[in-house]
């Protein structure tokens, strides 16, 4: 697939004149950034992010900021800075962003998914959409407001975190626990994973993130008699392990939708003229599956998820194991995790032990305020007509860290995408690539945002 030039610029309506504008930038910089290898295998195997964070300080010192570019442990590196904002008395927000990439295994890609290659108008690589396009879109913006002598309607945090997709152990849980007072005066934030646009019955609608589901990584360990393999046995902890897997696995979660989930199967319910009613889950589905590729995202909030993901045990085959291992991947609903852990306890019955590996709160918060009606705002200046309506994201963000400071987190990293655009399912996935026209769309809204919010 050759590399070829991105579209025409779209005209900016906030440059001055000799001050590079954040259009212009925004494309080199998401390559720039997809160049690093920042691969985070969950095992502190990984490159680490201090190459890409060393490149975030160039672009910030360059326009005249003092960022500040903390390890966590070696190669695990964070950056932050503060922008003065027009009336510093009012709360800050803080904007972030992370610099770690899950794994890219190059023989799936049409591409080398750390060349950055830009073709047929996108970016392509691994962090396109998760989250390099977020962050290039950030930098630009910030570097043109500084550029220009713009201050941000309030104070501004601005931070690039180290593994966000290990769950913020050396990122955003490090530095809310060791330096607090980077976000002293922060009651709000913004990130990935919201403001990206889905087609719904012939009309454009952004989603906007306002809840999050819970994470609970688990281990079930099973122990039981060790022998021969050719002997009854009837505490085989791989026959315990594997029955509490089937149950876990295959359990009928049942449907119980949130108030953000009813709040936006209301507003399709809207735009397509289909009935709601939060008991039929055939009628929920119907809505569902009017959001296109983004169903993906939004039915995996509509109940708790319990998937089965490794499996350990024995060394050979005539050789009955005394411990057999298995992982969960758990995300439960707001307002939901007493029910959930007891449940998966439950299931797993007398032979098996639950271990928890990582567990995270899920977030919640009403599609309302000053802040959600300024997002709102910039993104109907830049496409009017559009509709916005809140989502919960099925996975984990940053915010969660966050929120243990009392910072309220949306995910908001606006993209308009073409419809045919299976953007949710790039997140992790083969062959991810963002439209060059979402990044210009992107940085305008951004900009738009931190004038008015």
């Amino acid at each position: 697939m050759p590399d070829t030039p991105g579209p025409a610029r779209t005209p900016s309506t906030t440059g001055t004149a000799g001050v590079p504008d954040a259009q212009d930038e925004v494309l080199q910089i998401c390559r720039d950034l997809i160049r690093f290898d920042t691969s985070n295998y969950g095992d502190g195997s990984g490159p680490g992010e201090r190459a890409a964070a060393e490149h975030v300080m160039d672009l910030l010192t360059e326009v005249g900021l003092d960022p500040e570019l903390f390890e966590s442990a070696p190669g695990r590196a964070n950056v932050v800075v503060r922008l003065e904002g027009e009336d510093s008395t009012r709360p800050a927000l803080v904007l972030h962003g992370h610099l770690d990439v899950v794994p890219a295994r190059a023989q799936d890609w049409t591409v080398d998914p750390f060349e950055a290659v830009v073709a047929d108008d996108l970016v392509w690589g691994r962090g396109a959409v998760d989250m390099k396009d977020m962050d290039a879109m950030i930098l630009a913006v910030v570097r043109q407001m500084v550029r220009e002598g713009r201050r941000p309607a309030r104070d501004v945090v601005v931070a690039m975190f180290a593994d966000e997709e290990a769950g913020g152990t050396y990122g955003a849980r490090w530095a809310v626990d060791h330096r607090p007072e980077l976000f002293a005066g922060a009651t709000e934030a913004i990130s990935e994973v919201g403001g990206f646009s889905v087609d719904v019955d012939g009309r454009r609608a952004y989603l906007l993130q306002t809840a999050e589901k819970g994470l609970s990584w688990l281990r079930l360990v099973a122990d039981g008699r060790a022998g021969h393999g050719s002997q009854v046995n009837h505490d085989n902890a791989v026959t315990h392990l594997a029955e509490a897997v089937a149950r876990i696995g295959r359990h009928p979660w049942p449907l119980q939708p949130t108030p953000t989930v009813r709040a936006l199967l209301e507003g399709v319910a809207d735009l397509t003229g289909l009935p709601f009613d939060p008991q039929d889950p055939d009628a929920v589905d119907r809505l569902v599956a009017a959001l296109g590729p983004a169903s993906r995202f939004v039915g995996a909030t509509l109940r708790h998820t319990t998937n089965p993901t490794q499996l350990e045990a024995g060394y050979k085959a005539n050789v009955i194991p005394g411990r057999a291992e298995a992982t969960i991947d758990g995300r439960f609903l707001p307002g939901f995790e007493d029910e959930f852990v007891a449940t998966v306890a439950a299931l797993a019955g007398e032979h098996v032990q639950v271990e928890r590996i990582h567990h995270d709160i899920a977030l919640e918060t009403p599609f309302e305020g000053s802040l959600v009606d300024a997002m709102v705002d910039a993104l109907v200046a830049e496409d009017p007509g559009a509709t916005v309506l809140p989502y919960t994201l099925s996975g984990g963000t940053d915010n969660k860290s966050l929120a243990r400071l009392g910072i309220t987190g949306y995910g908001f990293a606006p993209l308009r995408l073409p419809s045919d655009l299976d953007f949710s399912g790039m997140f992790h996935g083969v062959d991810e690539r963002v439209p060059v026209d979402a990044l210009r769309f992107g940085t305008r809204v951004l900009d738009r945002l931190l004038r008015t919010c």
